[in-house]
């Protein structure tokens, strides 16, 4: 696994060229005849090899045939409504939630280029805009970051493929639009200022995390690490978050699975959330976070 694998990969290094580029999900469907009528049954197709900007195409859950997670996922989705991404005074995303999607994408962008996080954060934050460059802040309103994934949708009419079709590709224009705007314009300072500790505390355990989730991810992620990037940044994420920030792991694994709902495909939700409990399990096994279920969560008030 050493050399070629992601487990063992440092940021800080350059990708080996053996990892496959990860496929990006677009949505599509496909007509079905029944026996009364007809009815369009949405499903995914791939493009594999491009690289656009970090999470400027969709890859959620919306159209996969995972049905449904665990009662404890679940939970998670209502649990987290109250972490929402809102807008402060300035018209900016001022909660937990955005500093971790954000994270996420540098984390990940980080991966793919093979630059350290921190220093790829600190360049988006200084990249000059581009002249005649806008950003419609009316789509800050209409970001919704608690929009996941399902069973595959049925309709009975071509027009209402078509409407479903308009309508997620409005949301991923929306999408787009937000997470690769300049940071500056989207997030509060605070917001940015935890973004940037989250990455700080990746960094600081990447390494020793490294051997944990080489212990806790299933053998087919193991097996394939360039296939399974996002899914693995999340485990990063969360597990600093929780051993450098001592948030309460209850709340970075509700985060973690969501951020998974909108991202991953599959059954990528349950399988993070079994990883992250048994990393947790095994700090307090260890003793090396003796309070892990008292610490204080990280707050961050809005104005």
């Amino acid at each position: 696994m050493e050399g070629s694998s992601l487990l063992s990969l440092s940021c800080s290094s350059a990708l080996p060229n053996l990892i496959p580029t990860p496929s990006y999900s677009s949505l599509s469907f496909t007509l079905s005849h029944s026996s009364s009528s007809s009815s369009l049954l949405f499903g995914k197709s791939h493009l594999v090899g491009l690289i656009p900007r970090p999470f400027t195409v969709r890859t959620s859950l919306r159209t996969s045939t995972f049905a449904a997670v665990d009662e404890a996922l679940e939970k998670s989705n209502s649990d987290s409504r109250d972490m929402l991404p809102k807008i402060d005074k300035s018209g900016r995303f001022c909660s937990p939630r955005a500093a971790r999607e954000l994270a996420l994408s540098i984390i990940y962008a980080s991966c793919l280029e093979g630059s350290d996080p921190v220093r790829l954060f600190e360049k988006r934050m200084n990249v000059r805009r581009e002249p005649g460059y806008e950003f419609d802040k009316a789509s800050l309103l209409e970001y919704n970051p608690m929009s996941f994934g399902g069973p595959p949708v049925t309709v009975q009419t071509v027009e209402e493929a078509d409407e479903l079709l308009l309508n997620d590709e409005k949301e991923s224009a929306i999408e787009a639009e937000v997470l690769a705007a300049p940071p500056k314009l989207v997030y509060s300072k605070l917001i940015l200022r935890f973004a940037r500790k989250l990455l700080v505390a990746v960094m600081d355990k990447w390494d020793s995390h490294v051997l944990v989730i080489d212990r806790v991810a299933p053998p087919n992620w193991k097996d394939e690490p360039g296939s399974r990037i996002l899914e693995l940044c999340i485990l990063h994420l969360a597990m600093s978050e929780i051993t450098v920030l001592g948030t309460r792991h209850q709340i970075v694994i509700n985060e973690a699975v969501d951020l998974a709902k909108r991202f991953c495909d599959g059954s990528a939700p349950r399988t993070i959330n079994g990883c992250l409990r048994t990393f947790v399990n095994g700090l307090e096994e260890s003793g090396l976070t003796p309070a892990l279920g008292k610490q204080k969560a990280v707050t961050i008030s809005i104005n």
